[in-house]
């Protein structure tokens, strides 16, 4: 069996969490907002149409915000549209997605949601064809006490007191070719700047998100935060990431190995707001918003695609991916990256709750089910919160098919939360177990508390709603001496161990 030590210092830290890293991400596409979380009639559905078996898994899952609406539909998004009554509420062909909106949930509807879900809201402004003046006119309506026409529009339609939205997106992917109302990076940064200004007038405490690259294999990464940030660098307080991998052809340890890439994508941008900084020669740092992150892959024939729907038509559902327990993996990999970079990414999204990419699945009119990537994210948002340890790792690499870097088989993360020690960790290996030992140098060690692990026989099972195949255990088989501990790691396992220690 092959060996691995895993060095953990009470002393050495990378980072404070910010809870609000365990965000999700709701937008109006295919059927993750009507027959996701949203679905009048439902068996499930309380007084105001809101499926409360999606609700109490999101409670659940520990999720803390979800960014609102979009994504690539706000970019072509009226939210005058989704407020007031229902019957009076306008039905418009959205572009994003090729599809008729009703507008029969919008802004009050989703923040009655939130306070349901026990969720922060995050708000996108319509940068792509809208503008400044929708922006002040939209954080008017959700911030402004009353007294003013978009205020008083929200006292009408039933909600006396403001939301106080605290956060707020500066559009959506401007970078991007795809993307409605797509500009240059100076072009972005200018209205950006200029929507920062007036917003910040209206409530100087909200906190603004500037759009960063949409990819890190967009060909304008990095130029685009440096071009974008000259503008909006002081007016802002973090840069948008986004990030999707996907798994043809490559082969289980480097699909795995992605995960590695998206620390090198915070890393990269890092730099680049740092070095904004420094050209300014400005006091302020700037934090990250990694509030689109996933897995995209597909593994059912069921899965409708994109080419086989007819446009206009009302949420059809396109993008449904049923993920493997491979794809849980990676999607535990990709946490951990997000862990590892605790003291610059503050806000994280993943990408998204229902239905399309994401952690909850519904039956329209039917049940609701978990993917397999509920579980690592359940198990970090529960108990990845305090400080990110520096820990260190010895333990085989492998090459990946590109040769540039050699990757580590144990990707890890080691947590001090309150009077607890919680390592994070996967074996990447398809082929080998691996028997760890953990130095926990400077704490005082009570008990093992419990070792979770995600495991699955066969690499490529999924989760339905007919059967649950792959979901969290327990193991007993943490052994403690001391400063010391030591268990083996099945290959191609997610597992969290968790250590009480003395304050």
């Amino acid at each position: 069996m092959h060996k691995a030590r895993i060095v953990i210092n009470k002393d050495y830290k990378l980072g404070t969490i910010d809870d609000r890293i365990y965000g999700s991400f709701v937008e109006h596409m295919g059927r993750v907002v009507y027959s996701g979380i949203y679905e009048p009639g439902h068996p499930e559905a309380d007084e105001d149409g809101f499926r409360k078996d999606v609700l109490a898994a999101v409670k659940e899952a520990g999720i803390t915000n979800i960014r609102y609406p979009g994504g690539n539909f706000v970019s072509c998004y009226h939210w005058e549209d989704g407020i007031g009554k229902k019957e009076e509420r306008p039905r418009r062909l959205e572009l994003a997605w090729r599809a008729i909106e009703t507008n029969e949930f919008g802004t009050d509807e989703f923040m009655k949601w939130c306070e349901k879900a026990g969720t922060e809201p995050l708000l996108a402004v319509n940068l792509g064809t809208k503008g400044l003046e929708d922006a002040v006119h939209y954080l008017e309506y959700c911030n402004f006490p009353g007294g003013t026409s978009y205020s008083d529009r929200r006292i009408e339609n039933g909600r006396v007191e403001p939301y106080n939205v605290r956060m707020w997106c500066l559009g959506n992917e401007m970078d991007g070719h795809w993307q409605l109302g797509h500009k240059s990076a100076s072009e972005y940064g200018r209205l950006a700047r200029e929507t920062a200004k007036a917003m910040k007038l209206i409530d100087p405490d909200i906190e603004l998100v500037s759009c960063g690259s949409s990819l890190n294999t967009m060909a304008t990464f990095p130029q685009w935060e440096e071009d974008s940030l000259e503008e909006t660098y002081e007016y802002v307080d973090y840069i948008s990431l986004h990030q999707y991998f996907d798994g043809h052809e490559k082969t289980t340890e480097e699909f795995l190995a992605q995960a590695d890439a998206m620390d090198e994508y915070i890393k990269i941008v890092i730099a680049a707001c740092d070095f904004i900084k420094a050209k300014k020669r400005s006091d302020k740092t700037l934090n990250i918003s990694f509030d689109e992150w996933g897995v995209w892959t597909r593994h059912s024939d069921e899965t409708v695609r994109e080419c086989d729907i007819s446009p206009w038509q009302q949420a059809q559902p396109i993008s449904e991916m049923i993920y493997s327990f491979k794809d849980a993996l990676l999607f535990g990999g990709m946490l951990l990256a997000i862990l590892k970079n605790a003291d610059r990414v503050k806000v994280a999204c993943q990408s998204l709750l229902t239905n399309i990419s994401a952690m909850i699945m519904t039956e329209k009119g039917g049940e609701m089910w978990k993917q397999t990537i509920y579980y690592p994210f359940a198990d970090v948002a529960q108990l990845g919160h305090g400080e990110v340890l520096d820990s260190r790792v010895i333990c085989p690499e492998y090459a990946t098919k590109d040769k540039k870097s050699h990757v580590p088989l144990i990707d890890t993360v080691t947590v001090k939360n309150g009077n607890e020690i919680v390592l994070f960790a996967i074996n990447r290996s398809s082929e080998i177990s691996m028997e760890i030992e953990m130095e926990l140098q400077g704490f005082e060690v009570e008990e093992v508390i419990e070792h979770r692990v995600l495991c699955a026989q066969d690499i490529e099972a999924d989760n339905s709603v007919m059967h649950n195949l792959v979901k969290t255990s327990t193991r007993e088989d943490v052994s403690l001496e001391e400063e010391k501990a030591a268990c083996v790691l099945d290959k191609l396992t997610w597992n969290a161990i968790r250590f009480r220690i003395k304050e």
